[in-house]
């Protein structure tokens, strides 16, 4: 499946009424990581984000708000909201358009691991009911674009970026938007080939594994969560060493 044109999230069909400002949070992040709006573009006003999001102003001013606390974007009074540069300094400097290589994903993986059990298992000590139904929308989301041949990346991103928004700490929230949709494997290579398996099959498990992470946060279960999660980022993980292994040991063979 072709994952390069990802659609603009802020256009896409509402299921459902919604009013969350963490749903405008999460279209607008996806903008801003896939390339549609870019270091210096403005976003669109408040009255647009309202009509295509259908949610009032308080919940967008709010959505704002955050997103400028993450640092990702700023309001110039009487001129509108900018996107900002990603944040090049600090203790944290990975910059997602150099993730390249099988090699970079399998590290990115790992680093995934360690950060996301973590995620998973604060989300369901702190989650909210509007936080677990972000989370339910973007499986939800997942699935109908499986089954239609759609756009399954956008939504496994947000799936990942709701659980982070559900721990309630901005430093979880701000490392998974600074990484955007590359965090998602098959956003850069076709994971399921690789896999040596159909794509169909291969979301299937995907979903499913989704599926365990979302029934232990919507129990409360912290310690199921934490293992659901480590089990889905590890297989993900394995899946990538395997296909590594097999094409080094190609390229040896051939040489």
């Amino acid at each position: 499946m072709d994952v390069s044109d990802t659609p603009n999230p802020l256009l896409r069909p509402r299921r459902k009424p919604q009013s969350l400002s963490q749903e405008v949070v999460a279209a607008l992040t996806a903008m801003i990581s896939n390339g549609s709006l870019t270091p210096g573009d403005k976003l669109p006003t408040e009255s647009e984000i309202m009509q295509t999001q259908g949610v009032s102003r308080t919940v967008v001013r709010e959505a704002i708000s955050r997103l400028q606390a993450a640092g990702l974007v700023e309001t110039r009074h009487g001129i509108g909201t900018f996107v900002l540069e990603a944040k090049k300094g600090g203790n944290i400097n990975i910059d997602p358009a150099t993730i390249t290589t099988m090699r970079d994903l399998l590290a990115l993986l790992e680093l995934r691991i360690s950060l996301e059990t973590e995620t998973a298992g604060l989300a369901a000590a702190r989650r909210t009911e509007e936080q677990l139904q972000e989370i339910r929308e973007a499986l939800d989301l997942f699935r109908a674009n499986q089954q239609g041949g759609g756009d399954t990346v956008g939504p496994d991103f947000r799936f990942h970026f709701a659980i982070a928004n559900a721990t309630g700490n901005r430093y979880f929230i701000e490392i998974i938007s600074h990484l955007g949709m590359g965090v998602i494997p098959r956003k850069r290579i076709n994971t399921a080939e690789l896999a040596h398996d159909q794509q169909a099959s291969y979301l299937d498990r995907v979903q499913r594994e989704h599926e365990d992470i979302y029934e232990a946060i919507a129990r409360g279960d912290a310690e199921a969560a934490r293992a659901a999660m480590r089990n889905h980022l590890t297989n993900s993980r394995e899946r990538l060493r395997r296909a590594q292994q097999e094409a080094e040991s190609g390229s040896a063979s051939a040489a």
